[in-house]
């Protein structure tokens, strides 16, 4: 008996140590696809970082990189311009280039007011990307499906509702278009579970829900300010106690950006050509005025 429990204290001394492995972002495909499809990610592919790359608008571009690199993804980004103020990141490891880098796995295009530098990148991501890298872009201002129409890989592109500040909230507004297949709806549900996000399937609309909700309720509050009913910090305090929102309508513009509020509804009266829709010439004066 006691050499039975010698050979056993020795045995436990030999036992290796448990390591814990770092937990690291999903792979977003597998390396081996169909041209004609995004193929879904599996266990097998979820061994490294994957590799996102994020262009567009200031702060857009900022928000997401933060919390894509926050919950193990590989990010680098690009603006269309330059914002005025280099932006400094919370986060180590966010990368900056003009080039798109090799072996990404997705790409963010968060691209609202400029719709002809919207197409250059689009444009520019079908020649450079695998066929299985998916294009997650911005559709308030240009359908998801009109997108899909300037590039051979229709199948790579759905649309997202992308605004300052609304990547904050827990879900994602998505368009599919005439040509998504459910595979690529599954990856982009995957990647957005993966940093914390839920999704909501939305037709593929000019203003897509919650952005045409905000973006109206911001033309009405300044019609009211022309038409001398109130001030803006009544008319914010009024909504939030009165119905209960989080912000009132011109500290949303001011955190949106007014430039940002005149795309959606420039976009939105083109092409329903309705009066609730046609932008009053204060808010115009704030896109033009207002960095």
């Amino acid at each position: 008996m006691k050499t039975t429990r010698k050979k056993n204290i020795k045995l436990n001394k030999k036992s290796p140590k448990k390591v814990k492995q770092k937990s690291v972002a999903p792979s977003i495909v597998m390396k081996s696809a169909k041209a004609d499809k995004i193929v879904q990610p599996n266990e097998s592919t979820k061994q490294t970082p994957a590799r996102i790359f994020i262009i567009g608008e200031s702060p857009m571009v900022e928000q997401y990189a933060e919390l894509c690199v926050a919950h193990g993804y590989e990010v680098y980004v690009s603006w269309n311009e330059m914002p005025a103020q280099k932006p400094e990141f919370k986060s180590d490891g966010i990368k900056i280039t003009n080039t798109i880098p090799s072996n990404t796995s997705l790409v963010i295009e968060l691209t609202n007011i400029d719709p002809l530098a919207k197409k250059k990148n689009i444009e520019r991501f079908d020649k450079a990307l695998a066929a299985t890298a998916p294009i997650l872009s911005s559709s308030i201002t240009v359908t998801a499906t009109e997108q899909s129409s300037w590039i051979s890989g229709k199948h790579r592109l759905v649309g997202i509702a992308a605004l300052p500040t609304l990547i904050q909230k827990p879900l994602v507004e998505v368009a599919p278009t005439i040509y998504s297949p459910k595979e690529t709806l599954e990856v982009t549900k995957r990647f957005f579970q993966s940093i914390g996000r839920e999704i909501e399937i939305v037709q593929d609309r000019i203003g897509m829900v919650l952005p045409r909700m905000l973006c109206c309720i911001i033309n009405e509050a300044t019609f009211a300010i022309t038409e001398n009913i109130a001030k803006p910090q009544d008319i914010d305090t009024a909504l939030k106690l009165g119905v209960n929102f989080p912000f009132g309508p011109f500290e949303w513009a001011e955190q949106m950006g007014w430039k940002q509020v005149f795309a959606v509804l420039t976009a939105l009266h083109t092409d329903l050509q309705e009066e609730r829709y046609r932008v009053t010439p204060l808010l115009k004066q704030m896109a033009i005025t207002r960095e």
